[in-house]
Formats: structure tokens, sequence, C-alpha cells
């Protein structure tokens, strides 16, 4: 298999520098890059070494369809079928920090707060993958569905895999808006009954010159994350 990207970048160096990308060039990723990504994504841990991870890489016309499909359906007013459980909205320090990084794109975007057109396509950016030239659905067996280390080790496995593509100089997004309307991703990725759609990662080459890409998402502190006990 033919070796791609930056291999003088340390380990750090991947994860300090990633960002999540969310404009692509218009140009196609060979197959076996994508699969040296995911070769190297799956050595994540699982629990008790499940590996419930699925993979639907989808590229072309298919994944066209679903860009159409999916934003003709979210202008229509159908409501979403997201698969994967979502819980309640957000609020208090997690609200604030999920607004706070909306301000971040906004602002690099020029979006003002009430420019209606401006934001709405925003929004449907989202829904069409972001205009990634590949899009990769991770899904999991409906048997593990009563299992919280399912979610867990799929969401690792997916985190393996953005920051598997940044050494290769590769950009993505994890995102929902692109598997909402489960029934249009279903139908043209062929999506097995039996497999639950999770998540969605747009995938490609980064578009330096989308100022979103720039934005780089604030992180709390080791300090604020963390409990030492037992330690001098």
């Amino acid at each position: 298999m033919e070796v791609s990207g930056n291999r003088e970048q340390t380990y750090e160096e991947v994860v300090r520098g990633r960002r999540s990308i969310r404009g692509y060039l218009d140009k196609p990723v060979p197959r076996e890059l994508i699969e040296e990504v995911l070769s190297i994504a799956m050595r994540s841990p699982s629990s008790m070494n499940t590996q419930p991870w699925h993979f639907h890489v989808i590229t072309g016309e298919p994944l066209d369809r679903i860009r159409k499909g999916n934003t003709e359906n979210i202008l229509a007013g159908v409501p979403d079928s997201r698969e994967f459980r979502r819980g309640e909205p957000f609020a208090g320090v997690h609200r604030e920090r999920q607004i706070g990084v909306a301000k971040q794109l906004f602002g690099a975007m020029g979006i003002e707060r009430d420019d209606k057109e401006k934001r709405q396509d925003w929004v449907l950016r989202g829904f069409r993958q972001f205009d990634a030239p590949v899009c990769v659905i991770v899904t999991y067996d409906k048997e593990l569905g009563g299992s919280d280390d399912t979610a867990f080790d799929c969401g690792a496995v997916t985190t393996c895999l953005v920051n598997a593509a940044w050494s290769r100089g590769l950009g993505c997004v994890i995102n929902s808006q692109g598997i909402m309307q489960s029934p249009v991703v279903r139908e043209h990725a062929g999506i097995p009954d039996e497999q639950v759609i999770m998540k969605a990662v747009a995938l490609g080459w980064p578009n330096e010159e989308f100022p979103a890409n720039a934005v780089v998402s604030t992180r709390k502190s080791v300090d604020e994350a963390a409990r030492f006990v037992g330690f001098d």
C-alpha cells in the first residue's frame, strides 16, 4: 500500500494541530489512502475487543443523492429521524461552549446575527456534509444497542479516524446533520437494517482559503478537567 501524508508530524503535533474542517477542495481522495487511514483508526481500543464499528465510505453520485435528499427533506420540514439517542438540549456551561464555538465560526465566515439567509445556508452545509468529497458513516450492530460501551468504542475509533486522516494531510469534521434524515442515508449508502446509524464524518482535502477552517475551538484546562487523588 502506498504511504501518504507527512510522516514528520509527531503524535502530539497531530493532536494539537488538528482542526475541524468545514470547507474542502474539489479533489477526490484515493480509496487506498482512505483504507490506510481506516487501518490506523481501527487500532483503537474497544471493550473486550468487540470492535463494534462499521464504516460506510461514500463518494460520487451516491453521496450527491444523500446531499440532495437531506436538503430537500429539511427544507420541506420533514422531522429528523436520527437513530442514535441525542439526549436533552445542552444547558449551563455546555450550552455556553456550544454558543462560543458558533460565534467563532460565524465571525470567521462574516455571518451576522440577523442574517437569516447566510445562517440557513450554513445549516444546509451540514446537511450536505460540508460539500466534502467523501462521507464516512459510522454504524454499529443493533444487537449491541443496549451497551454504553458500544457508543464509547465508536466514539474512540472516530477520534482515531480524524487524527489518522490529519496525519495524512486530510481534514474531517464529525457531524450529525448528515445522518439526521436516516432513511435517505440508509437507502443510498446501502446500510443493512441490522445496523444503527450513529455518526457521520466529512472527509477530504482542506481548503486553506475557507475562513472557518482556521477556527481553533477553545479547550478547558487540565486544572478544570482533572482531579488528582493520592499525589503529593
